[in-house]
Formats: structure tokens, sequence, C-alpha cells
């Protein structure tokens, strides 16, 4: 090291600390993520840069909104495949969906028309307006069916942060959680931030996801890998399960 080295200041980080994206809405035209095919081009290499290699897509499933279905997603995703293919874009993408708890979701798993991760993991999400009352039982009957339920960002859920506990209950239920990076670097309300970490040190995270819906979110994201607070993530986050998926 020279002597000037020492003032040198230190390169920022530029990618992520994983390389397997969990929840994301990149996918073209089929909700209130990527509205085209250019759009989810660019989504995709943007994601690229920033270390990730390979994409679990999460369509929303929805009762009366966006009422995916398998068939649905997978005609989203080969439009998608060969526009990367067109332009030469190397990405290893999966579909799956993230499941509103709703009459529509019930109705899936009726009729064993679900879309999971690999390994059978499921993505489940509340409204933002209001808990999901039944969420214990329905949990109970995802994993009698030999799904892993995994909530999705519960960290939003405002509602339950009265009752903290019922984080700690659902998680000794069983059920996993995602935690969206949006929210551990501050993109939503500062109530919202405190929870992600808490349930980070509290050791309760399984996931992190980005939970991408269009390049501003990306830019954002590529602001917080360059901060001081997101090297204490990467320590605090290094046994997340993004990267031990079995594929």
């Amino acid at each position: 090291m020279g002597i000037f080295d020492i003032f040198k200041k230190k390169e920022h980080n530029t990618t992520l600390f994983y390389d397997t994206e969990v929840h994301c809405h990149i996918l073209p035209g089929i909700d209130d993520g990527s509205p085209d095919v250019a759009t989810s081009v660019n989504l995709v290499k943007l994601m690229q840069e920033m270390g990730i290699r390979r994409i679990i897509t999460t369509s929303h499933v929805t009762e009366s909104t966006f009422e995916n279905t398998p068939e649905t997603i997978r005609n989203a995703y080969d439009t998608l495949r060969a526009a990367l293919d067109k332009e030469g874009v190397e990405m290893e993408i999966h579909t799956s969906a993230e499941y509103r708890m709703d009459e529509y979701f019930l109705n899936q798993i009726k009729t064993n028309n679900l879309l999971p991760f690999p390994e059978d993991f499921i993505l489940i999400e509340n409204s933002f307006l209001q808990p999901y009352w039944e969420i214990k039982e329905l949990i109970f009957d995802l994993k009698m069916k030999g799904y892993t339920p995994i909530l999705a960002h519960p960290e939003r859920y405002t509602y339950y942060h009265k009752t903290p506990k019922i984080y700690k209950e659902l998680h000794d239920y069983g059920c996993l959680f995602q935690v969206n990076l949006l929210s551990l670097s501050g993109y939503y309300h500062r109530e919202v931030k405190d929870m992600a970490w808490k349930m980070l040190n509290d050791g309760m995270v399984g996931f992190i996801g980005s939970d991408i819906h269009n390049s501003r979110h990306i830019q954002h994201i590529k602001e917080y890998i360059t901060t001081r607070e997101y090297r204490k993530l990467e320590e605090k986050a290094a046994n997340i399960l993004n990267n031990k998926i079995q594929f």
C-alpha cells in the first residue's frame, strides 16, 4: 500500500449481496408492475446491473383486480423470454405469484391451480387495509398440502404494529417472512422501516425481496447499495434464504 492509499475513498458497493430475487413484478401487462415488454426488458437489464442472476417473478393474484392463473403468468413469461432472447439478455427466470389471501386464492387452492416457488414455497400477502382474519388456518392448510408459506412484506401491514406479538405467533406457526429491501432502505414510512429492521434484528426474516414494480424502485435501491447502512444490512442478513433455494 502506498503512502497516499490510506486517503483514498473506500469504493462503494455496486451490487446486492444476494443474486436470487424472490419478489418482483416484471412480467409485462398482467398486474400493477411492468406495463409492456419493453419496460420488462429494461427492468431485467437494470436488475442484472445490480448483480441479480436469477429471478422468481411474483405477479399479483388478487380477486377482481388481477385474477391471474398459471396460464396467464406463463404466457407473459413466454413473451418476455422471447424478447430477452432476441436482445441476447441472459437471465434465469422462474415464474410464481404473490397470492392475496381472499376467496379467489381459496378457490385456486381447492382446484390445485397454484404456481409456487421451487421447493414449494408460496408467497402470500394481506390486504394493506385489514388483515386476513383466518390466516393461521390458511397457513395450516397450506402446510398440510405440502407448501411452505412466506408472508410478503409483513412490515408493511401497519395494523400489526399495534399488536406486534402477531409476528412471533405467525412465525412460530410455520410462516416464513419476506421483508422488502425498499422497506429496510426507508422508501416507505419510517415506522415501516423501523419494523423491518426490528424483524431482521430479531432473526425473523427468511427472505429479502426488492418488490420492484418500476425503474424508480431500482434507482432507489441502487442508491441505497452505496450507503453505510447497507453494509450493516449485509452483515445482519448474511443468513437469508434467497440463494439457498434449490432450483
